[in-house]
């Protein structure tokens, strides 16, 4: 059974710093291209950053210099530093785990930027 399980989110200041963590299992993580996206109530999940299984990174416009993307293959785990957050950040945020056709995806964890 694949699961993808994501943590670290919570409420913090405008300008403040979090690191998601996306754990996955049943997977050979190593081969798959990972993806952190993100979803507001009413409007549709956007993509915010991407790593390939070789290592190579993309990122949405309105995180680059902010966001980074990483994973740790051994931990079978991938992470999303996030700094410098603004209140437009705000949104639950899902990874994703894509390889061929297929694709799974975790539950989610809730970002709020707020003061």
């Amino acid at each position: 059974q694949v699961q993808l399980v994501e943590s670290g989110g919570d409420l913090v200041q405008p300008g403040g710093s979090l690191r998601l963590s996306c754990e996955a299992s049943g997977i050979i993580f190593s081969t798959y291209h990972i993806g952190w996206y993100r979803q507001v109530s009413g409007k549709e999940r956007e993509l915010v950053a991407r790593i390939d299984s070789a290592g190579r990174r993309d990122y949405d416009d309105s995180v680059k210099g902010r966001f980074t993307i990483s994973r740790n293959n051994a931990k079978r785990t991938a992470y999303l530093e996030m700094n410098n957050l603004k209140p437009e950040d705000t949104a639950v945020y899902s990874c994703n785990a894509k390889l061929s056709s297929r694709n799974y995806w975790g539950q989610g964890t809730q970002v709020t930027v707020s003061s």
